[in-house]
């Protein structure tokens, strides 16, 4: 299988030269996805409504892949507030409780822009049963 780039179409994703995701062989590497609707490129000012966006936007983008939500094999959570990590990770639980993929959270000093709360990236292997 070839090595395959998705984009959501950001202009920033070609100024900053990165992909949402590369699809290479049987895995997927989902790049930090931050918590803005692409829809309406509105970003919501809580943590549990951003976190809700940024597992939609990589859904869809494991879904353009080829690949579930069940075959995310890892995690990693970026949140520049630890009093965030309850809510960041009720809406982990809803979202990959019965996935369970290992998965690492960190505080960090920022984001990019400062409303921004949190940012997930996600590798995926396809399930190959």
């Amino acid at each position: 299988m070839t090595r395959r780039l998705i984009s959501t179409g950001s202009p920033f994703e070609k100024t900053a030269g990165y992909s949402r995701a590369v699809v290479d062989g049987d895995f997927a590497f989902v790049a930090g996805t931050t918590g803005y609707d692409y829809a309406t490129m509105t970003l919501p000012a809580d943590v549990t409504s951003q976190t809700r966006n940024c597992f939609k936007t990589i859904e869809a983008t494991l879904k353009d892949g080829g690949f579930a939500m069940a075959d995310i094999v890892r995690a990693t959570y970026y949140v520049t507030s630890a009093g965030d990590a309850d809510a960041v990770f009720a809406v982990c639980g809803e979202k990959l409780g019965d996935i369970r993929p290992a998965a690492t959270l960190l505080v960090v000093a920022a984001l990019l822009k400062p409303e921004m709360k949190i940012e997930i990236e996600v590798t995926a292997k396809r399930n190959s049963a």
